[in-house]
C-alpha cells in the first residue's frame, strides 16, 4: 500500500501541498511509519489563499512548516475515530476543533474526501488551508 506522500503525489490534485512539504523538508517524515492522520488540503483550497501567500510561506520556512505540521496528527484517525471527540492536538502542537455534528469539518474546512487509507496512516481532503489561533 502507498504511503501519505505517494498517495499525494499520485493524486494530482495536490501539486501545492506536496511541494510544500518539499520545500520543508516534511518528505521523510511522512514517508515513516508513523502513523499519521493528515488534514490535506486540495490545491483548490491553496488557491482560496489571498495571492502571494504561498510564495512568501516559501520564502519563510519555519512558518511554512508550522502550518504544514498543523495539519497532521499522530496517529491513525478515521472519520469515526474523530465522531467521539471535540478536538485534536496537531503535530505543531495547537487544537484543531473537529465537528461532525452536521457533515465532517475540521477547524474552518469541509472535510471533501475522508478516510483514504495509506501503508502509514490515513488522509482527510479539506476544501481550506487551515491555520493556528
Amino acid at each position: 500500500m502507498p504511503d501519505i506522500v505517494d498517495i499525494a503525489v499520485g493524486a494530482g490534485s495536490f501539486e501545492t501541498l506536496v511541494a510544500a512539504v518539499k520545500a520543508a523538508g516534511l518528505v521523510e517524515t511522512l514517508k515513516s511509519p508513523g502513523p499519521f492522520t493528515v488534514f490535506a488540503p486540495n490545491d483548490a483550497a491553496f488557491a482560496k489563499l489571498p495571492p502571494g501567500t504561498i510564495q512568501t510561506l516559501l520564502q519563510n520556512i519555519p512558518q511554512l512548516t508550522r502550518i504544514l505540521t498543523y495539519h497532521v496528527v499522530s496517529g491513525k484517525l478515521t472519520k469515526a475515530d474523530l465522531e467521539k471527540v471535540d478536538s485534536v492536538t496537531s503535530v505543531e502542537g495547537s487544537p484543531i476543533r473537529i465537528d461532525t455534528s452536521d457533515g465532517f469539518e475540521v477547524k474552518n474546512a469541509t472535510v471533501v474526501a475522508a478516510d483514504i487509507e495509506a501503508d502509514n496512516g490515513v488522509i482527510h481532503v479539506i476544501d481550506n488551508v487551515i491555520l493556528m489561533g
